[in-house]
């Protein structure tokens, strides 16, 4: 099964399912998933990564109403649910409209008083792929709302207010790219984010390549618990290496040089899961120029060293993951190739020339069905814009 980014602009459908729901026209606003092409479990470590948005968007129509109630229909799951602006209790149910509800609620906690509203949501964010549906329904939802009220926030703030509100209300532990990039991305630009301090650089990916996204369709039982055990490892390194490095706050502060120096203070394995959050902080920044000097093949060396890092390292990878890139690198005009996500099964991302792209898919859906007996899902991308009113 294959994919391509979506070409069809459904926002002449959406007004038109809306006003057979609702009886009035409506707004369309759009906010895109995301892949992270470098810096993988640097996020939760005050470090660097590397997304793009990506061309798979979740689609909100929306018109005001004159009393505080958000009335929304989702297209995907063919429900409707309604909420009370004026709830004084408002609480997660464990359903698609929390992600809703958890920004409105977010949103108004921060002093951002809402209209009421009526809503159709449509997401085209393959679910379950990795590639951050909800932080795309979050913004799209916290953007239409902020309109709709007439409200102006920067695109930093609403990305920390949706990163908020599927922290707090929602219940997930994410950190802030996925929001971030689904705000601040540019089309045909990479974003190099500094999650400290939020300061962030666009960088060209060029018209020559394009991202595909490989989906190995395996997630490991391992994936949720390991997870929280190498961020547990993470912070066990910080305060080993605090007897010696007073100052550091996190392991973004540690370089390769002062690791390698206090290494012999850390326990085998703590040290290896530090040595992959320290290097790929630095294999993020170099990225970051190879990408500014248009040097494809050096951005596609820093993939492969990342993976193997993350594989050898920070073990988060899988027979299926290593296969997939082992596949890539096999086939002509690929620069790189690695896991990209927590790891145990998920995506690959691959940055291949465009005149190599439909290779790529076919022979990397051949030898990964011969391998594993699955046809993997493939996804053919852009980097695209972040959220936005959609005409």
């Amino acid at each position: 099964m294959g994919y391509h980014s979506s070409s069809m602009n459904p926002v002449r459908g959406l007004q038109e399912k809306f006003r057979e729901l609702y009886g009035v026209a409506a707004r369309v606003y759009r906010a895109p998933g995301r892949v992270n092409l470098i810096g993988e479990h640097t996020d939760y470590n005050d470090g660097f990564v590397m997304p793009a948005a990506i061309g798979f968007y979740t689609w909100v129509a929306i018109a005001p109403r004159r009393d505080r109630r958000l009335l929304m229909h989702s297209e995907n799951f063919g429900e409707r649910r309604e909420f009370d602006l004026d709830d004084p209790l408002p609480a997660a149910l464990g359903h698609w409209s929390d992600y809703v509800r958890g920004v409105a609620v977010t949103l108004e906690k921060t002093g951002h008083r809402l209209d009421g509203a009526n809503l159709l949501i449509q997401g085209e964010v393959p679910m379950g792929a990795g590639l951050s549906s909800s932080a795309a329904i979050e913004v799209a939802v916290g953007q239409a709302l902020l309109d709709n009220s007439k409200i102006s926030i920067d695109r930093s703030s609403l990305a920390q207010q949706c990163q908020r509100a599927e922290n707090e209300f929602v219940g997930t532990r994410c950190g802030i790219m996925d929001q971030f990039v689904s705000c601040c991305g540019q089309a045909g630009h990479a974003l190099m984010l500094d999650c400290r301090s939020l300061f962030y650089r666009l960088l060209p990916l060029g018209g020559s390549v394009q991202l595909v996204i490989c989906n190995t369709l395996v997630k490991h039982d391992l994936a949720s618990s390991a997870y929280n055990l190498r961020r547990a490892e993470c912070e066990e390194a910080v305060k080993s290496l605090r007897r010696s490095l007073r100052e550091i706050g996190a392991l973004r502060d540690v370089s390769l040089e002062e690791l390698e120096s206090c290494g012999s203070e850390l326990a085998a394995t703590i040290y290896r899961r530090a040595k992959h959050v320290v290097s790929e902080n630095r294999r993020v920044q170099v990225a970051a120029r190879a990408l500014e000097l248009g040097d494809l093949t050096g951005f596609g060396q820093l993939m492969q060293e990342s993976h193997r890092s993350l594989r050898e390292d920070f073990e988060v990878s899988c027979e299926e993951l290593d296969r997939m890139v082992e596949i890539a690198f096999g086939v002509e005009g690929v620069y790189g190739a690695r896991m990209t996500g927590g790891g145990f099964g998920g995506c690959t991302i691959n940055l291949v020339r465009s005149d190599c792209v439909e290779e790529f898919r076919s022979k990397m859906s051949l030898c990964y069905k011969q391998a594993t007996g699955l046809v993997p899902e493939i996804y053919t991308c852009e980097a695209a814009q972040g959220v936005g009113e959609a005409f």
